[in-house]
């Protein structure tokens, strides 16, 4: 008869053979950079596909239907926003029990998951699709635009129980330190996207909600296959998939507040969109362009950001500060050196960029979205700090303050939404992201002194 530390012996054996990475032994550097780098190819392959979506949209249909599209595209950051931060939470406490060498309680962490987020999953779903209409109004979408948007959006918020699996899957296999597998298993998602894009826009007229639908589910299907065939170390046995309150009441105090930053922050972001929306088509359509290139460029400071939330979760399991620390240090680092890089793309070339999404003729558009692409771009090693420290910050546990730096985010667009957007008009718009960026690291780099002191004095508890 097996005893439970036999069982947790061949476990750990398992853990050693299996695709994972422990990140709390190593140079610092090279495991954040390992880490990370996977998830930014991945994400900007998912810009890259948005951004071919926007320009067919823009050049084949048309910048009315361009606008369209970019008058929804902060309320999805709302409600995605807080379906990929819930789930980023989740997997903190993953993370963490991986790093201690704890697998039977990571377990129990993953199959209270499923069941929080199956509800989650739920519930913005139906609330979502009921208020949709509602949202487009209060945002001041464009009489022209309306019925365009408000079908892309039904379509968008009908796939988000599948943005719900493919965010808790992978990042539950990223938890164990693979960032490689969901990085693949995007690419698979990307190139369907751009296909089903020409077959069912250009050959159907379908639209780009029903594409984005379709490869979403695929990529939900590849978490799940390669967790079953590959990485059993995450599949709850036995006891191990009861229902444990106060393993769900640490995955909630964890997840529910990175969704609501998340979404507190799209709060902001709408605000902006709401006042830009009121000055016209024209800038709705600019907006929409250097959007899309702008997350192109800034998803590698979010991805260098979850690169640290799993680092930190892991090497607070192992009650690793001193590499916690060192961490911080180098991601800063590999930021600055990767905003060398965009500056030298962005400042030259940011009108030719603008110019994949409408005709030559469009000098206005063209014009306006170059502009908001190199304000933008003299700002990212704020942004690039602020992704750094939040998502370390929530790594190690504290949540609830990256929670926070979102609501200094919110407050600072809406106060650009308020002031300076009616005295500068597309200027202030330009200024909403910067202003917002500076005001959350104004925040975040206290707190984040503060937790790291904290849990040095106190030590970790998990």
């Amino acid at each position: 008869m097996e005893t439970e530390e036999t069982k947790q012996n061949q476990t750990a054996a398992h853990a050693k053979t299996a695709s994972v990475s422990d990140m709390t032994v190593g140079s610092p550097l090279r495991q954040i950079t390992k880490f990370a780098l996977p998830l930014i190819l991945g994400y900007i392959l998912q810009q890259m596909y948005l951004v071919i979506d926007a320009a067919i949209v823009g050049r084949w249909i048309g910048v009315g239907a361009l606008a369209a599209v970019g008058a929804s595209s902060s309320i999805m950051f709302l409600v995605m926003g807080f379906c990929n931060g819930a789930c980023a939470g989740f997997a903190i406490p993953v993370a963490q029990s991986f790093g201690a060498k704890d697998y039977s309680k990571m377990r129990l962490y993953v199959a209270n998951a499923v069941r929080i987020s199956a509800v989650m999953a739920t519930v913005v779903t139906l609330l979502s699709l009921m208020f949709c209409r509602r949202i487009l109004q209060m945002v001041n979408t464009p009489a022209d635009i309306f019925h365009d948007a408000y079908i892309f959006l039904m379509l968008q918020f009908a796939a988000i129980p599948l943005t719900f699996g493919f965010n808790l899957f992978s990042g539950q296999i990223r938890a164990l330190g693979n960032s490689r597998q969901p990085f693949y298993f995007l690419i698979t998602s990307a190139v369907v996207n751009v296909l089903l894009d020409v077959v069912l826009i250009l050959g159907c007229g379908l639209g780009v909600a029903v594409a984005t639908w379709l490869s979403q589910a695929l990529s939900v299907i590849l978490c799940l296959w390669y967790i079953r065939k590959h990485m059993q170390l995450l599949i709850p046995k036995g006891d191990e998939r009861r229902f444990d309150n106060k393993r769900t009441s640490i995955l909630l105090n964890n997840g529910v507040p990175m969704g609501l930053q998340f979404s507190i922050t799209g709060i902001g972001i709408i605000m902006l969109q709401s006042a830009n929306n009121a000055i016209g088509t024209t800038c709705v359509a600019a907006f929409t362009a250097s959007m899309r290139i702008k997350y192109l460029f800034t998803c590698v400071f979010e991805n260098i950001g979850v690169a640290m939330a799993t680092y930190c979760g892991q090497n607070l399991g192992a009650r690793r500060m001193d590499r916690v620390i060192k961490g911080v240090k180098d991601a800063i680092t590999l930021m600055l050196i990767y905003f060398v890089f965009t500056f030298a793309l962005i400042y030259p070339f940011a009108d030719w960029m603008m110019r994949l999404f409408v005709d030559n003729g469009e000098a206005e558009v063209v014009g306006r979205a170059a502009q908001f692409m190199r304000i933008a771009n003299y700002f990212y090693p704020a942004l690039g700090l602020l992704t750094i420290l939040r998502y370390s910050i929530q790594g190690l546990g504290y949540s609830n303050l990256s929670m926070l730096s979102g609501v200094m985010e919110m407050i600072a667009r809406c106060g650009v939404s308020i002031w300076l957007v009616p005295a500068l008009a597309w200027m202030g718009v330009c200024f909403g992201d910067p202003v917002a960026w500076v005001m959350a690291d104004i925040f975040l780099i206290p707190a984040f002194l503060w937790v790291v002191h904290r849990l040095k004095t106190v030590g970790y508890r998990g």
